[in-house]
């Protein structure tokens, strides 16, 4: 079957990007091999199910990336906590009542899509290949059935590209897929090779090797909504023969390829483990050699005569060995000196310099006495200092396009409830509230509170608080600490209630000084009888 101009274009692309990407492969085989051993196959050929730990022995770097992983995905996407909420840019529309009901319903609905999908497992993948790899991919697809389906792909499948603004935009992915699934996922365009369709019948678990190749358009009409004029193309190919399976187009970019962290000059970015990789290599090598040394000490080599013994040493429990009596021909252990607390130090140095990559020591919960509140406080500090940066990456590299691609199936699934007619034209952003977000606002509030305390010393001095807007603050501090908004009035509703309270009070006031007005003139009343006719009326016009 001969290749179209399109197929050789793209083949010629990710030989190019293959390229690029060959530096890379070893590194992230040795890291695999030490650290996340069930994905060490990025250069080498592994069957499927074989055993993958033969290199390793001392596991606390795999459970340093089990722990970093959890972590991540504990603080950014905890399914048991809300980690992000949607608003209006426009901040006079988000105190709508309206518009303020229409947000939390598309919430809770974007919540339970990712909830009633297979999200949390794939992202929790992707969590893992993030700290080992640096580079991590999820395929967002669109589903038919499920609405939402979530992939995370091996990082050796993928080959990535940015535009000229550092975004990853490209994406082509190199992959087996039997025949069977092949012809099952591609029948409806009727473009599957003779070879492949042959191949079916005869072998249909047998692989078939293809590209998905995913990048902007060049050329497209914005107007036509057909998939051939959507602002991404996606194009499978079979690599055997170059055989063109399918062409559609995406939206929005199906991919997001976040990096851990990322030199200005590359491409893929680079992780915690390879950090670590020095200190773990050498972490096994030092308990190997400890293993063998412990093993001499339990079973150590012997002195043997080398005369007079013609059978074999037993070296059994209850093994038998005769020697001649008198005699010092006897059999001895060899004295090899192996108990040096020396390579046990260097050992747990070597575990604490990979525990200090992984922050075990700032996620892993401390045994002793509970933690004061302050203590607590410190730590979630501690955290945001040092996952601070990657955070960052991840919102603009992971969760904003992560949430812009849901929230876009969704409305085009027509998941959400029909907005009001004055947001038609209103654009939407995200704003962060997993636990690490709170954290990081935490030290703004601190300040809050600390302001608040110094000002509330000095107010019996100078009336300082006329300087603090508290409509302003209560709404902030809400923000900060996580409010729902449903449980906060509107500003309307405030100043309603606000001006009831004052129109009360100041008719509570008017009946007070009546009251006072007629119980003067009641002490007055006896007195005036007594009082000359001029004194009468000076009295009648106090009492009146």
């Amino acid at each position: 079957m001969a290749k179209t101009d399109l197929t050789k274009k793209l083949l010629s692309r990710f030989d190019r990007l293959k390229s690029q990407r060959q530096n890379w492969e070893t590194h992230w085989q040795e890291v695999a091999d030490y650290m996340m051993p069930r994905k060490a196959d990025v250069t080498k050929h592994r069957a499927r199910g074989d055993k993958r730990t033969e290199m390793i022995f001392d596991s606390s770097p795999l459970q340093a990336v089990e722990l970093l992983a959890a972590s991540l995905h504990g603080m950014l996407t905890n399914p048991s906590t809300p980690w992000f909420t949607l608003k209006f840019k426009n901040e006079d529309i988000n105190t709508e009542e309206e518009a303020k009901l229409w947000l939390e319903s598309a919430t809770e609905t974007m919540y339970t899509a990712f909830n009633s999908s297979n999200f949390q497992q794939e992202i929790f993948e992707l969590y893992h290949d993030l700290i080992t790899f640096g580079t991590s991919c999820m395929y967002i697809q669109e589903d038919d059935k499920e609405i939402l389906k979530f992939s995370t792909r091996h990082v050796k499948e993928i080959y990535i590209a940015e535009d000229d603004k550092g975004r990853i935009d490209t994406v082509y992915r190199k992959f087996n897929l039997s025949a069977r699934a092949v012809v099952q996922a591609f029948s409806f365009d009727n473009k599957i090779s003779p070879d492949v369709l042959t191949l079916s019948q005869k072998d249909p678990y047998q692989d078939v090797e293809l590209l998905h190749a995913v990048y902007p358009r060049s050329d497209f009409n914005p107007n036509l909504k057909d998939q051939e004029n959507m602002p991404f193309e996606s194009v499978y190919i079979e690599m055997k023969n170059g055989n063109e399976l399918s062409i559609s187009g995406f939206q929005e970019f199906p991919f997001v390829c976040p990096r851990y962290l990322k030199a200005s000059h590359e491409i893929y970015g680079r992780s915690p483990a390879m950090t670590a990789l020095p200190d773990v290599k050498m972490l096994n090598e030092m308990s190997k050699t400890t293993i063998k040394a412990a093993q001499k000490q339990v079973d150590p080599p012997l002195l043997v005569p080398d005369d007079g013994f013609l059978l074999p040493v037993r070296t059994v429990p209850g093994g038998l060995n005769f020697y001649r009596s008198g005699t010092r021909d006897r059999i001895e252990p060899l004295n090899i000196g192996a108990n040096n607390p020396l390579g046990l130090n260097m050992e747990q140095q070597r575990r604490d310099s990979i525990r200090e990559v992984f922050y075990v020591n700032q996620l892993q919960l401390q045994q002793g006495p509970q933690m004061t509140a302050t203590e607590v406080i410190q730590r979630n500090e501690e955290k945001m200092r040092l996952l601070g940066p990657v955070l960052g990456r991840l919102q603009s590299e992971l969760l904003k396009p992560l949430i812009d691609r849901t929230f876009n199936i969704l409305l085009r699934r027509e998941q959400f409830i029909p907005a009001p007619e004055f947001l038609s034209d209103q654009d939407i952003e995200i704003e962060y509230v997993s636990p690490l977000a709170k954290a990081q606002k935490s030290s703004e509030l601190s300040s809050i509170t600390r302001a608040i305390e110094i000002l509330g010393s000095l107010a019996n001095v100078d009336p300082v608080f006329d300087y603090i807007n508290f409509d302003a603050l209560v709404k902030h501090v809400a923000s900060i600490v996580g409010v729902p908004q449903k449980i906060l009035k509107t500003q309307s509703q405030v100043n309603a209630e606000r001006e009831e309270q004052a129109a009360q009070a100041e008719q509570q006031q008017q009946m007070a000084q009546m009251q006072q007005v007629a119980q003067a003139g009641g002490d007055i009343a006896p007195l005036a009888k007594a009082l000359p006719e001029e004194a009468k009326a000076v009295a009648n016009a106090e009492a009146g």
